[in-house]
């Protein structure tokens, strides 16, 4: 079953839907796709919208008729403007009604207070829960919760895993999400996971040879190019989450200063 709008999510869609002509399911039904990317990508299957179609923000535009440059539009227009509603926290779903425990009391959710997810489920015992909004994925399993950092993945699929430390595999618009490469932002909190680069496995400890070399030697007579290319190399290494966004605006502020 789909997770029920707020009141004032649904105002939204419907004035949408009035702007472009189209039905309020239509509009509706497209939201529920975006929702998991936090409004950056949707695939679906609407017969008002021509059947079949793909979009991606900033990306390309796909429907059924791939001829009709209209409805391509259409498509694109609606997209963009709900993802806008979506990022700017104006759509969004009613909270879920906390659990009830033995005693009749309300309890809190499983996952502590990351808010309302885009997605919940339980397979094989593991329950999971996906909040696109904040780049979280919180996994319960035997009894212990693990939050993952999702970086830069939209977990958009959920399926059964054969062996491994989870019951539960995810996949995103890079494929198959490998856990063992996501930074675990509470569980756990002792076991220092290798990262990986080009499939090589590599430590925090080998990390950092790579941030003084992109941060130190650099003279009055290096060009603003080298100072920016250095600090776009600290970005790549922060979007992979093998340096924090702490440590990423450290290293830029020290750079920018040496301009």
């Amino acid at each position: 079953m789909n997770a029920i709008f707020t009141d004032a999510s649904f105002q939204n869609m419907v004035n949408i839907a009035n702007r472009y002509s189209i039905s309020t399911n239509a509009v509706t039904d497209l939201t529920y796709t975006l929702m998991p990317s936090n409004g950056t990508m949707a695939q679906f299957n609407i017969p008002e919208l021509g059947g079949g179609g793909q979009w991606m923000l900033g990306g390309m535009t796909m429907v059924g008729d791939m001829f009709n440059n209209q409805l391509k539009a259409t498509v694109d227009g609606l997209c963009f403007e709900l993802s806008n509603l979506i990022n700017q926290g104006d759509i969004q779903y009613k909270p879920l009604p906390k659990p009830k425990n033995q005693n009749g009391f309300q309890s809190s959710n499983w996952w502590g207070n990351l808010g309302f997810p885009n997605s919940t489920g339980s397979q094989n015992g593991t329950s999971y829960a996906i909040f696109s909004n904040i780049n979280r994925l919180a996994i319960q399993q035997n009894g212990e919760v693990i939050i993952f950092d999702t970086l830069n993945n939209q977990i958009g699929g959920v399926g059964q895993q054969q062996g491994g430390n989870y019951s539960v595999t995810f996949t995103s618009q890079f494929g198959t999400v490998d856990l063992n490469t996501l930074p675990i932002v509470s569980g756990k909190e002792h076991i220092e996971k290798p990262q990986q680069v080009n499939n090589n496995v590599i430590t925090k400890a080998q990390i950092a040879p790579i941030i003084e070399e992109t941060t130190h030697n650099i003279t009055n007579t290096d060009l603003e190019e080298d100072i920016f290319g250095k600090i776009e190399k600290l970005a790549s290494l922060k979007d992979k989450g093998f340096i924090t966004l702490e440590e990423f605006e450290n290293k830029k502020t020290d750079l920018l200063s040496r301009l």
